[in-house]
């Protein structure tokens, strides 16, 4: 059974307190990045407050039914009517792209991400089936009943530039990161060891429903039940763990940061299959990829 390996609270990246006196609806992590929960999961907004109309970058977009939120803590974080200059995707799973098609027509905005990513987004391909067999809770075992896409953004949908930079984003670069997807990306801006990490690795037990709820600090692998590549998801881990950051903004769960998440980071890297692979499942030992074709489900017609 896949482990914990817990984190002191106090290692959160946020300030509860600087949040409340914002009131924008976020948790900052720097002068120009914060994020915000919805429910299960994260969305982030790069960008400076009072940036203005097309001067930040959403990462991400929630869950269905969660578009006014997200634009009301864009219009109280960056100005009334500030559209963002690009929405900048981790991958395609459902609680990542809820509210992508009503957002990017809304604030006509150009979607960014992988193209191994891109099947999922242009209405060509639904992701392999989750594994409900994996344990952990009920987040799991509720597994087949979500989506899995695809969503069509085709018109605006643009590939990440092959030379690793970020558009819109100065000073970040992408990293490929797969295993939880084919084209998982991960974000990372060296100057201050910065990363938005999507579901590379989380901060909470995701296939548990209260730990989702009470968001106890953890670090853990992927999310289990939708990870069907366990062999990449660990080279992704370690990877990440390597550039030794002092932020992490993780899809699911409080951003951390400091010695002690990284301390955890390395720890998870070092004893990813025992603690983050489940002891079973579909995936363990029959993974399905890109390269292979099998990472690409027939897309369901409307």
């Amino acid at each position: 059974m896949a482990q914990q390996i817990p984190l002191d609270p106090n290692a959160r990246a946020d300030d509860p307190q600087r949040d409340d006196a914002r009131d924008d609806g976020t948790h900052e992590v720097a002068a120009d990045l914060a994020y915000q929960r919805l429910a299960i999961v994260n969305v982030a907004f790069y960008g400076v407050p009072g940036a203005g109309d097309r001067a930040w970058v959403l990462i991400d977009a929630g869950l269905p039914r969660t578009a006014g939120r997200i634009a009301q803590a864009a219009q109280e974080r960056f100005g009334p009517g500030a559209r963002p200059a690009a929405i900048v995707m981790t991958h395609g799973h459902f609680d990542h792209v809820g509210v992508l098609e009503e957002l990017a027509e809304r604030w006509d905005a150009p979607v960014y991400a992988h193209e191994l990513e891109r099947p999922y987004l242009d209405g060509s391909a639904a992701y392999p089936p989750p594994d409900p067999t994996v344990g952990g809770g009920l987040m799991a075992v509720l597994s087949p009943l979500y989506p899995r896409g695809p969503v069509n953004v085709a018109a605006r949908l643009r590939t990440l530039p092959a030379d690793g930079s970020v558009p819109q984003m100065p000073g970040w670069r992408w990293i490929h990161t797969p295993g939880h997807a084919p084209g998982h990306v991960s974000l990372w801006r060296e100057a201050d060891k910065t990363l938005v990490v999507g579901d590379a690795f989380v901060t909470t037990a995701q296939e548990s429903v209260y730990a989702a709820a009470t968001q106890r600090p953890e670090i853990h692998g992927p999310p289990m039940y939708f990870t069907p590549d366990w062999q990449s998801a660990k080279t992704s881990v370690e990877r990440l763990a390597a550039l030794e950051p002092e932020i992490a903004v993780t899809g699911h769960g409080r951003a951390m940061r400091g010695p002690e998440m990284r301390a955890a980071l390395h720890a998870l890297a070092r004893d990813f299959d025992r603690v983050a692979v489940p002891d079973h499942g579909r995936y363990v030992l029959h993974p399905a990829t890109a390269q292979d074709g099998s990472a690409y489900a027939p897309a369901k017609k409307p």
